[in-house]
């Protein structure tokens, strides 16, 4: 059977690591192995691991990192499962059938080196599940169809492509998916987790697609294509957080459209 570790990175916010354990604990299968990485400037996520009752499966780290993708690393340095996840503190798994069905996928298929799913996000002022599958004709859309708490990979490809790159501050996973672009890949397509609506890329939005853009050109060339996508990411970004904007986003879901 494959091995599934999920890594969760936390920064001084108990009530989302609670959450995130929550929904790892109530899978009909459990993780092989469930790695905290906690990087608070303050011990209460500490204290609250080492004092109340954990499954067997929960292992944490408590001590200062250098960010997202450097506290990324270190799970992915001390797991010793086969498949790894990234579910940050406050990020969810949709239902308790999520793990039961990515080990279900990579038994069937011996070859696959990673998969993702459909997820729920916040968007327009309302929850809306979205995702299609990947292709890499259409990387230069950036993270627009996945999103890493979706993304189970084999931790082989870690070895062949390397960790995250600690120099991305916001796209380290947009980076590490143009490495693995061409490995053998799937879609589950079902929801597979719900995405915490205060997450750095949603917070930093138009940053997020400047570093995109950038590291897409890093390995793939300039990309005229990326350039008209992001400047239409950009208007609809303005446009949705409007109140016009998010009037009509509900019209565009209540049509089933919001993943078109």
């Amino acid at each position: 059977m494959n091995k599934i570790t999920v890594i969760t990175i936390c920064y001084n916010n108990l009530e989302d690591l609670i959450s995130t354990c929550k929904s790892v604990d109530t899978q009909q299968s459990h993780p092989f192995e469930h790695w905290i990485i906690d990087g608070s400037s303050d011990k209460k996520i500490e204290t609250f691991l080492t004092h109340n009752s954990q499954p067997s499966y929960r292992y944490w780290l408590c001590e200062r990192d250098k960010g997202i993708a450097d506290a990324f690393n270190k799970g992915i340095l001390r797991a010793k499962g086969d498949i790894l996840v990234m579910l940050n503190s406050g990020d969810c798994f949709f239902d308790d059938t999520t793990i039961h069905l990515v080990s279900g996928a990579f038994f069937n298929d011996a070859n696959l080196m990673w998969l993702h799913g459909k997820y729920k996000i916040l968007r327009g002022g309302q929850w809306v599940i979205i995702g299609k599958p990947f292709m890499k004709s259409k990387l230069y859309r950036g993270m627009r169809s996945v999103c890493h708490q979706t993304m189970f990979v084999k931790k082989t490809l870690h070895d062949k492509y390397g960790l995250y790159n600690v120099e991305e501050k916001i796209g380290m996973d947009y980076d590490f998916l143009c490495r693995i672009a061409s490995e053998k890949n799937t879609f589950i397509n079902q929801p597979m987790a719900v995405f915490a609506p205060e997450g750095t890329s949603s917070n930093n939005y138009f940053a997020s697609l400047k570093d995109a853009r950038r590291i897409y050109e890093k390995y793939y060339g300039k990309s005229y294509k990326l350039i008209f996508w992001q400047m239409r990411l950009r208007a609809l970004r303005i446009i949705l957080d409007s109140p016009v904007g998010k009037f009509l986003y509900n019209i565009k879901t209540k049509l089933g459209l919001e993943n078109a």
